[in-house]
């Protein structure tokens, strides 16, 4: 049995304007891929909180976050389906309304975590409607008056991954005795952050010089073929390397720097051999924007494309890290601009080459807590503890996709004591021998640096 709780909400930020750049990378994305692109799961709840508690939980994010009071405008029945029309799709936030909790019973012989498990899965399987639902979906599991579980699910077009973290941490800071928010939200809600952005322009071109001298510098193309091998062409691998965790530490710490780049560069590097390339490596890479002033709490998606381009030729490994570093750094520093504008150059310098420049090659380091001071060098990993770490290499798994909208995606996981990176890949581009060979080459760039005293040469 399934119950609809009315929650009824009201909040600053009420409006009708256009989407934020992150929101318009996002809804592209969503397009092209019909997806809502939704994050969120199930947790158990051992906290004895009610079914009251949840009301008012649900209350308080919707009240708080203009970004789940918006619905979105499309004023062609087109634009809700061409990723040509993304800059024309309007949002509206409304001031006040209402929301639903659903409740569903569990029986007295059912498994209460199955029965969440099967919301979750119905809801994620599901897009929302953009147009007439809230971005956020909520319902709690109840077995014998007693509330086991809570879903909670939210379009990808109202929030990223670091703004679904300021509601779960902002929720958590709540007073415990009236569950009202100790402080005022002081963050720019979405119709805001738009209104600074149409004021941005110097921003954009900064961005857009930068991107035109990097898409100048470099080849067309990413892959030197193009081949249906007879074989289900999009992939899902998932692969973890707990040497490759320790020899990027190590690395990290004799070079006074993070691990980011350092695997970074490995990819760079690996990327080339595998595909044969001395060109310079050029990959897209998801940059969160929040560490620009103002906005590390806003709830919107932010996060947008940036640009690395890395000679990692006849270098050493140590030297082709320095280089990931100081192009990371400027992909960060121009990954805020209007995307349209960004499109256009796009083609521009196409046209210029004589063929569309090829972009479909992603990065994302996904983790975090990753830029922390090194850890002192008496405590880093030694020769023998990377080396005993080799064998643990292992494939979690290899899963066919429905549809893969770019041609190389490398994500690496937040998992604790391992690295664990999660691809994506278009097989008709890159084989999938040949993207387990690319795995293997980033350990195996990542091991000789941290084993060889900056003697790993990188010949590719």
């Amino acid at each position: 049995m399934v119950d609809r709780i009315v929650v009824t909400f009201e909040g600053d930020g009420a409006g009708v304007g256009g989407l934020t750049w992150g929101q318009q990378q996002v809804w592209r994305a969503m397009v092209e891929v019909d997806s809502s692109m939704s994050m969120g799961g199930v947790v158990p709840i051992t906290d004895g909180r009610t079914l009251p508690d949840f009301v008012e939980e649900l209350r308080f994010l919707m009240s708080r976050y203009a970004a789940l009071r918006s619905r979105l405008v499309f004023d062609e029945p087109w634009h809700a389906t061409s990723v040509d029309a993304c800059h024309l799709v309007r949002q509206e936030i409304a001031a006040r309304g209402e929301a639903y909790l659903e409740v569903h019973d569990a029986g007295p012989g059912e498994d209460p975590a199955a029965v969440a498990a099967a919301v979750f899965t119905a809801w994620k399987a599901r897009n929302f409607d953009y147009a007439a639902e809230w971005p956020i979906r909520e319902a709690v599991v109840r077995q014998d008056d007693t509330i086991t579980h809570v879903i909670v699910l939210v379009c990808h077009i109202a929030a990223d991954g670091s703004g679904l973290g300021t509601m779960i941490r902002e929720m958590g800071e709540r007073d415990p005795v009236t569950r009202q928010p100790r402080r005022p939200y002081t963050a720019m809600q979405p119709l805001a952050l738009v209104a600074a952005q149409r004021g941005a322009q110097k921003q954009t071109d900064t961005a857009l010089r930068y991107w035109e001298t990097q898409l100048r510098s470099i080849r067309p193309r990413r892959f030197p073929v193009t081949v249906d091998r007879g074989e289900p062409r999009w992939r899902r691998v998932v692969w973890r390397s707990t040497a490759l965790m320790l020899a990027s530490e190590r690395v990290a710490a004799e070079l006074g720097i993070d691990t980011a780049p350092v695997l970074l560069a490995a990819y760079g590097a690996a990327f080339n051999t595998v595909t044969g390339q001395t060109a310079p490596f050029a990959t897209q890479v998801i940059v969160s924007n929040r560490f620009r002033p103002g906005l590390a709490d806003v709830v919107t998606p932010l996060a947008q494309n940036g640009l690395v381009v890395v000679d990692v030729s006849g270098v050493t490994a140590r030297d082709v890290i320095g280089r990931a570093r100081r192009a990371s750094m400027n992909a960060s520093k121009h990954a805020y601009y209007e995307p349209a504008a960004r499109l256009a150059l796009i083609d521009r310098i196409g046209l210029l080459h004589g063929e569309p420049v090829d972009l479909a090659v992603f990065y994302n380091d996904r983790r975090v807590g990753v830029l922390q001071a090194p850890d002192p060098l008496d405590t880093v990993p030694s020769d023998a503890d990377i080396r005993s770490a080799l064998p643990l290499t292992e494939l979690v798994s290899e899963t066919p996709m429905v549809y893969f909208n770019e041609k190389l995606m490398v994500n690496v996981d937040d998992v604790v004591g391992t690295i664990q990176i999660t691809v994506e890949v278009d097989t008709h581009h890159l084989a999938i021998e040949d993207l387990y060979r690319l795995l293997a080459e980033m350990e195996s760039f990542t091991v000789s640096a941290a084993t060889s005293v900056d003697q790993a040469v990188a010949s590719m």
